[in-house]
């Protein structure tokens, strides 16, 4: 079966020779397709393969319903990854002595990882696989920066904004290098003082890039990225259309990967309950056709990961619907259920693989 290289599955065997644009070989019939391999197969710029038919195929169902299973995410990405989050970290350093950061040091640290995304679909996997509780603070940056990217695109900006937008989160926290390491890791709840400090890291922020780029809407995306719909926010409580477009988008982006973070005083959720959380937050505080856009996108990416129903089951997410994001088609057994008609029951966890 012939099958794209982000669809291939750790485990799959080729059923025939792999051979580049060039005529070159790079991989042989009957080889098992791990981490290393496929990496190989990416670096080769190798777009579709062919591999031995898989023993456990997706359910025969109305195909026109389901949505494209979830492929794997591009092995080549964790590398990259480690280099953002190192970078991040030599940016905040950079910051807190200079008083800025340059263009070059942000193209060498995050924009490799930016070209990578281009074809990365299963955001999914890659954030959990891009998730641990080491480096809390320069993880968040990076995949803040990851998100943003994603949700422009998803938004049909163009490429320039949708590089600007992931910049702009990926810089997004450049503030806290001014608080004390201290204050940012404490692992129990801050007084109000210290609460204060972390409250100043979006002016910090603003001053740092508005003194490296003549581009004020990124300065402005740090400044802004607490900011709420309802006016809610800080550091100045601005609401609706005074908050940049561009801030918005970093706003839903920091939500969502500060609740799905491993921190050391607080415990990881549920991608997908993360998700609800957020989709009842669209109704006050984050924009709701930033944030719609984003769980659209998202929720698809479950199709294939295994689940805990609320009545003790367990299943595979088959298909996902468009208008009722959280109540997928459930196979159980031989058995399909449609959370979106049996509303007893739901889904209590998602296991991610």
């Amino acid at each position: 079966m012939r099958v794209h290289i982000t669809d291939v599955r750790s485990g799959d065997r080729l059923s025939e020779d792999v051979f580049n644009t060039y005529g070159l070989h790079v991989l042989s019939k009957g080889t098992d397709l791990n981490e290393k391999e496929i990496s190989r197969i990416f670096q080769h710029q190798i777009d579709f393969v062919e591999i031995e038919r898989r023993t456990s195929p997706i359910p025969d169902i109305d195909e026109e319903a389901i949505v494209e299973t979830a492929p794997g995410y591009n092995p080549l990405l964790r590398p990259l990854y480690s280099d953002a989050v190192a970078g991040a970290e030599q940016l905040f350093q950079k910051a807190l002595a200079d008083g800025r950061i340059y263009e070059d040091d942000v193209k060498e640290s995050f924009q490799p990882l930016v070209e990578n995304f281009r074809s990365e679909r299963d955001v999914v996997s890659l954030l959990l696989m891009l998730n641990s509780q080491d480096d809390y603070t320069y993880q968040h940056s990076v995949q803040v920066g990851m998100l943003s990217y994603y949700i422009a695109r998803w938004l049909s900006w163009n490429d320039e904004e949708t590089v600007r937008a992931g910049k702009a989160g990926f810089l997004h926290d450049v503030g806290k290098c001014k608080i004390a390491d201290a204050i940012l890791n404490k692992p129990s709840r801050l007084n109000q003082d210290e609460f204060q400090e972390i409250k100043n890291h979006p002016q910090y922020g603003y001053e740092i890039l508005k003194n490296s780029f003549d581009d004020t809407a990124v300065a402005l995306a740090a400044l802004q990225h607490h900011e709420r719909m309802d006016g809610s926010g800080y550091p100045q409580g601005l609401s609706g259309d005074e908050i940049h477009p561009l801030a918005k988008i970093v706003a839903v982006a920091d939500v969502y990967s500060a609740m799905i973070s491993s921190r050391v005083y607080k415990e990881k959720k549920d991608l997908l309950h993360v998700l609800r959380e957020l989709y009842e937050l669209s109704f006050k505080e984050l924009d709701p056709d930033i944030t719609h856009t984003f769980i659209r996108h998202m929720v698809p990416n479950f199709i294939g990961k295994p689940v805990e129903l609320s009545n003790g089951e367990f299943g595979t997410i088959v298909m996902t619907h468009p208008t009722d994001f959280f109540r997928p088609l459930v196979k159980v057994g031989d058995e399909f259920i449609d959370l979106s008609v049996e509303r007893d029951i739901s889904v209590k966890h998602v296991k991610m693989i």
